[in-house]
């Protein structure tokens, strides 16, 4: 899990560096003359191959997958197919996940990436210092269930404190809360819109006219609810505030 050091570092770096350094590589193809080259050479490799991951990991570490999950199904809900488009969804979680990390992201950078670029600290001193911050977020959103379901697993002691909590068990058991905290909500996010379609399709009925589908007659007045509530400022607000 050391690679995601590297992650954190950008991540951390766009809210709170000033000027950062880019760091150089050589990438001149000659053989190892020693062990402690190849080594090197691999870990360059490694590290390069996972950064094609890094938006994938950083995102299941965030708030993002709440967030993107939960407007997924208020889409679904309304019933207005491809409104608002994919791309908005996706900007708007991910500017409400750079406002959520931002404290997060300080504290990685001023504990662990900072010292490290002004050489005061070793670089594993540096990536735990880095990472715990993320952790702390990851393991107060998450379920001791989900958490205890991982150390079942692995045959593990239970954890005395954060600390004793490795991020190859913090993270799937953060995923999987997530998910189920986003189904959650998602389903209450579904019941006022649900009430809407049966009614409408009751009224429908009783009138005689039932060829005409229900969801043409139902979305304009789930949209004027929805605008009348002002839902957007309900949802953005209480999911913001949904996380620890």
């Amino acid at each position: 899990m050391r690679f995601l050091f590297l992650l954190l570092f950008g991540f951390a770096s766009i809210f709170a560096a000033d000027t950062v350094t880019v760091p150089t590589i050589n990438l001149s193809l000659s053989a190892p003359d020693t062990p402690a080259q190849l080594v090197t050479s691999l870990n360059v490799l490694i590290v390069l191959t996972l950064l094609a991951l890094a938006p994938s990991l950083i995102f299941v570490m965030t708030s993002f997958l709440r967030l993107i999950i939960v407007f997924s199904f208020l889409r679904q809900a309304m019933g207005t197919q491809q409104m608002p488009p994919t791309n908005i969804l996706i900007s708007l979680a991910l500017i409400l996940t750079f406002f959520i990390m931002e404290p997060v992201a300080k504290k990685s950078y001023e504990e662990g990436v900072k010292p490290y670029l002004a050489e005061q600290i070793s670089y594993q001193e540096a990536f735990e210092k880095g990472a715990k911050p993320f952790k702390e977020f990851m393991v107060r959103n998450t379920r001791e269930k989900d958490l205890a379901l991982f150390y079942r697993i692995r045959q593990l002691p239970n954890p005395k404190t954060i600390d004793d909590i490795p991020l190859t068990i913090a993270a799937p058991a953060f995923i999987i809360s997530e998910l189920k905290t986003a189904f959650e909500i998602g389903f209450l996010i579904y019941l006022p819109f649900l009430v809407i379609d049966m009614v409408v399709s009751s009224v429908l009925m009783a009138m005689g006219m039932m060829m005409l589908p229900p969801v043409m007659i139902s979305l304009p007045f789930k949209l004027l609810i929805f605008v009348l509530v002002d839902g957007w400022n309900l949802l953005v607000g209480n999911l913001v505030d949904s996380f620890k």
